[in-house]
C-alpha cells in the first residue's frame, strides 16, 4: 500500500473516530451497538451530546493545530503550538480537557505552564496529548524512530507534566512509524515498549499485552495508558476498520478520544480506501478562534498530502470508502 494512502487514513481516520465518538462520550458500554445493530446500515454518524452530525471535537482540533503549526513553520516549533492552543482554549471551544484548560490558560509560559500544573495537582496522565497525535505521527514518520518519539514527547509535555502522558503519545508514534513501513505495528510492540521510560515501561507492557482486556484497565479509559491500550486492543480483535470503531466506541466512557486513537491506528493499518464514504461526507473540523474556519474531507485529504510531501490523495464519489488516487504536485 502507498505510503500516502496510509497518511490520509491515519488522519482521516482518526477525525471519523473522534466525530463517531463523541455523541457516545461518558456513556454505557454497548451503547453504539444498541443503536445501530446492523454493520454498514449507515446513520452512525449521529451527532448529540451538543455535536453536530459529522463534527469532530477537540480531539481532531488540536491535531489540525499541530499540524498547521508544522507546515507554516516549517520545524517543531513548540512555543508557536502552544500559543495556538491558547487562542483556540480562549474561544470557548465546545468541548475542552480541563488539564489542558488549566495549563493552557493559567497564564505561564508554554515551557512551565505543564510542569507546574503537575507539581501542584500531581495528576496529568489524561489522554489529552495523545487523542491529538495523529498529523504529528504522520508528519514525523520519516524521520525515523527516535525523532519521531522525541517529537511525540516534547508536543506532549506542552500540556501534560506526567511523563506518562510523553510516553504513550511517544508509542502511538512509533507504531504509525512502522505501519507506514508495512510492518505489523502489533508485532513490534515489544521492540517499542523496550523504548519506553523504564519508570513507565511495566505500566504499558500491561496493557499492550496480547491477552489484556479494556475491563482489566484499572483507570477510567480518559487517562492515558487504558486509552492507548483499548485502542490496540481494538485493532487487536477486529478485522477491518468499521469494525475496530465499533469495538472501541462500545467501550463507553471517553469515547471520542478511544475512537480517534482507534481510528489514527486502524486507518494507517487499513488505509483511506477503508474508511466508509458515509463517515467522511459529513465530517467536518470546526477550529474556535480561527476567524471560523471548518475543514471538510477534501482539507484533511490536503493536510496529510503536505504533511508527508507525497501524491495528493483526492476524494472520490460516494462507495464504500473513502477513495484516494495520485494527483499531481503542485
Amino acid at each position: 500500500m502507498k505510503r500516502i494512502q496510509r497518511a490520509a487514513g491515519a488522519v482521516v481516520g482518526s477525525a471519523v473516530g473522534d466525530a463517531l465518538g463523541g455523541p457516545f462520550e461518558f456513556g454505557p458500554q454497548g451503547a453504539f451497538s444498541a443503536r445501530f445493530p446492523a454493520p454498514g446500515a449507515g446513520g452512525e454518524m449521529c451527532g448529540g451530546g451538543g455535536w453536530d452530525p459529522g463534527e469532530a471535537t477537540d480531539d481532531t482540533q488540536m491535531a489540525v493545530l499541530v499540524a498547521e503549526s508544522l507546515l507554516e513553520r516549517g520545524a517543531l516549533d513548540l512555543p508557536d503550538i502552544f500559543a495556538r492552543f491558547q487562542r483556540w482554549a480562549a474561544s470557548e471551544p465546545k468541548d475542552i480537557g480541563l488539564q489542558t484548560e488549566d495549563v493552557l490558560t493559567n497564564g505561564m509560559p508554554w515551557d512551565l505552564a505543564a510542569a507546574l500544573h503537575f507539581q501542584v495537582n500531581r495528576r496529568a496522565a489524561g489522554n489529552g496529548s495523545l487523542m491529538r497525535a495523529s498529523t504529528s505521527a504522520v508528519h514525523f514518520a520519516a524521520e525515523g524512530q527516535e525523532a519521531t518519539m522525541d517529537a511525540a514527547r516534547r508536543i506532549a509535555a506542552l500540556t501534560h507534566g506526567d511523563r506518562a502522558a510523553w510516553e504513550g503519545t511517544a508509542i502511538f508514534h512509533e507504531l504509525i512509524r512502522v505501519t507506514f513501513e508495512d510492518t505489523d505495528p502489533l508485532s513490534v510492540l515489544p521492540d517499542v515498549l523496550a523504548l519506553v521510560h523504564p519508570d513507565h515501561r511495566g505500566r504499558y507492557a500491561t496493557v499492550l499485552a496480547p491477552d489484556w482486556h479494556p475491563d482489566q484497565a484499572t483507570e477510567f479509559n480518559g487517562a492515558v495508558w487504558p486509552c492507548l491500550g483499548s485502542a490496540v486492543w481494538a485493532l487487536r480483535t477486529t478485522t477491518g476498520f468499521e469494525d475496530a470503531l465499533r469495538a472501541a466506541i462500545d467501550l463507553g466512557g471517553d469515547t471520542d478520544t478511544v475512537a480517534a486513537v482507534t481510528g489514527g491506528l486502524a486507518g494507517a493499518y487499513y488505509g483511506l480506501d477503508a474508511i466508509p464514504a458515509r463517515w467522511t461526507q459529513p465530517l467536518h473540523v470546526p477550529l474556535p478562534g480561527f476567524d471560523g474556519r471548518v475543514l471538510h474531507l477534501t482539507d484533511l485529504l490536503h493536510l496529510a498530502h503536505r504533511l508527508t510531501g507525497g501524491p495528493t490523495p483526492v476524494a472520490e464519489g460516494p462507495g464504500d470508502g473513502a477513495g484516494i488516487r495520485s494527483a499531481p504536485r503542485h
